[in-house]
């Protein structure tokens, strides 16, 4: 919601000399907009559980981590570059409150994403106990006692 509302008003401002900072200010919002929608749309139909092969808790954690560097980023040049005015201001302060957000959910993903590596590690040597007891057991093969009586 802070990205679009960042987006919302970097799209409201008619007029500016360098544009450099606000295009790539519109860029980040654009983009972390379309990428977490993308990510929440997944996650709130469960469409990831059919695609097990992708970490999604690492996917969500680089999501978020990099969101938050390039708003931070696009914030602070925004910041320096812009002309004091509403609209300008505006996008400065609802990208700094989407930078928190994003930094507070990339905390969070951090967390999940090492108890999920944790577990993973787990039940891979439990996997591979099971398996090296399994090949420790010897069945009895009738062909085998016929040789040696």
């Amino acid at each position: 919601v802070l990205a679009l509302t960042a987006f919302i008003c970097i799209e409201t401002i008619m007029e500016c000399s360098p544009c450099e900072g606000l295009y790539f200010f519109e860029f980040v919002s654009c983009s972390a907009l379309v990428v977490t929608g993308a990510l929440l749309l997944l996650f709130s139909l469960n469409l990831h559980t059919r695609i097990p092969q992708i970490n999604w808790n690492l996917t969500d954690l680089v999501n978020t981590g990099l969101s938050t560097f390039f708003f931070f980023i696009a914030s602070v040049v925004l910041a320096a570059l812009n002309h004091k005015t509403g609209a300008e201001i505006a996008a400065v302060v609802f990208g700094f409150l989407a930078m928190a957000v994003y930094g507070v959910n990339t905390s969070l993903a951090v967390r999940r994403w090492r108890v999920s590596s944790r577990q993973q590690s787990g039940r891979q040597g439990s996997d591979y106990i099971r398996a090296r007891t399994q090949a420790r057991e010897v069945l009895p093969r009738p062909e085998i006692q016929r040789l040696d009586a």
